[in-house]
């Protein structure tokens, strides 16, 4: 199974679109994640329309009206998934979303805000943060993950430009 992760899109505040090169990698996953901070309802209904079934989580940045979880969790290939922003001080971010790992019994936590892509193991819980999908900054590249997920195990490629 594939699944792809993206977040910190910040459509229209620091980037115009989405990349053509992230969608394309969207469209062809079998679940796609997007980790918070959409940034806007337009963004927000830009990557609905790009993938329905989306797993989305809510953002920092992203507006109340949108009503979106602070967390999902999910199960794919024996894999057990939380997704959270991870909103709050960079300084408590990896217990901050350990703690979402933790609290949901999850092997793998995917998260977002810091805009740093991240692929540490704590406590025998993977933490994922795909980066920017479109290099908003603090970012200084655009990034994705792609998982291929299967029958317990997650390899992990870091999709960059």
């Amino acid at each position: 199974m594939r699944l792809v992760v993206f977040g910190d899109t910040h459509v229209p505040s620091r980037a115009s679109s989405i990349p053509e090169w992230v969608a394309d990698v969207v469209r062809d996953a079998d679940h796609v994640v997007h980790t918070g901070d959409f940034d806007a309802e337009s963004s927000y209904q830009a990557v609905r329309e790009l993938v329905p079934d989306a797993t989305v989580v809510a953002g920092n940045m992203d507006p109340a009206s949108l009503d979106l979880p602070d967390v999902e969790v999910f199960e794919r290939e024996g894999v057990r998934f939380a997704v959270t922003h991870g909103t709050g001080p960079v300084e408590s971010y990896r217990e901050r979303v350990l703690d979402v790992g933790r609290e949901h019994d999850a092997d793998v936590v995917l998260s977002g805000h810091t805009h740093e892509v991240l692929d540490e193991t704590v406590d025998g819980i993977r933490l994922l943060n795909p980066g920017s999908a479109t290099g908003a900054a603090p970012a200084t590249r655009t990034t994705c993950y792609e998982l291929d997920v299967d029958d317990g195990s997650v390899d992990v490629t870091l999709h960059e430009r």
